[in-house]
């Protein structure tokens, strides 16, 4: 499982439920179309965590980097209803920071040795 990862602040007057709404029917399409298998969304809680990331964590669970590729090209076409979704989430945020991670040990392993 690959595990996409974004952090961010909100704009200054945005409410943090109307991000919440708007992130949630954009991930929950995306699952709809099977371009992601799940995700979530975390809020620092009483300041704790690094201070270079938002106080939002956005993670986008994939099976793989092909399903990855897959929703980034779906997103790219900027065609309805990804780009109304996508841009009615990112319209929102603020220092967007992004990352990719993976299960581990994953099934790729061999001879106890990380393969890439």
């Amino acid at each position: 499982m690959d595990i996409y990862h974004v952090w961010c602040d909100l704009k200054p007057g945005v409410r943090d439920m109307q991000f919440y709404e708007n992130v949630a029917r954009c991930m929950n399409h995306l699952r709809a179309e099977r371009l992601i298998e799940s995700w979530r969304l975390t809020r620092r809680k009483l300041g704790f965590g690094p201070s270079g990331l938002g106080e939002w964590h956005l993670m986008m669970e994939l099976r793989d980097l092909g399903q990855l590729e897959d929703a980034f090209q779906r997103m790219a076409t900027r065609g309805e209803p990804v780009e109304g979704l996508h841009h009615a989430m990112n319209a929102l945020v603020a220092n967007a920071t992004f990352g990719l991670t993976r299960d581990f040990p994953d099934p790729f392993r061999q001879h106890g040795e990380e393969r890439f």
